[in-house]
């Protein structure tokens, strides 16, 4: 190969590194309601705990996660269809559930999140007199 070629070669590979980092997908979600609160699923292949980020701003719920292929150091892919990237959504919770007490797990590439109500929206009974 000529240095030309390689130089050629070289920008392909750069830019293709740039596109897989640019590349965010939102996760598919399914989300179930009950009395005591909400269990949120969402599915994110690939990301690890480490690089897994849930973060709770006010009412608004931010799910991150990044997915990393590792190569050997010095290595290019010369054909890849596994690709690195992002996982990012963002819900807005309503003011009915509890942020504070959100518990998250995170098995097989699916994060559950447990986000229970606030003691004012969860349902209780009336007890009815009779005079």
């Amino acid at each position: 190969m000529n240095p030309q070629n390689n130089q050629v070669a070289a920008t392909q590979a750069a830019e293709a590194r740039a596109a897989r980092a640019a590349r965010t997908q939102a996760p598919d979600v399914d989300i179930v309601e009950d009395a005591e609160g909400i269990t949120l699923r969402a599915d994110m292949p690939g990301v690890s705990r480490e690089q897994l980020q849930v973060q709770v701003e006010g009412d608004s719920l931010s799910l991150r996660g990044e997915v990393r292929i590792a190569l050997a150091q010095d290595m290019e892919p010369t054909y890849a269809e596994m690709r690195s990237g992002a996982w990012e959504r963002s819900f807005t919770l309503s003011r009915e559930l509890d942020s504070s007490a959100i518990q998250a797990s995170m098995k097989d590439g699916v994060l559950e999140l447990r986000i229970p109500k606030a003691e004012h929206a969860k349902p209780r009974r009336v007890e009815v007199r009779i005079e």
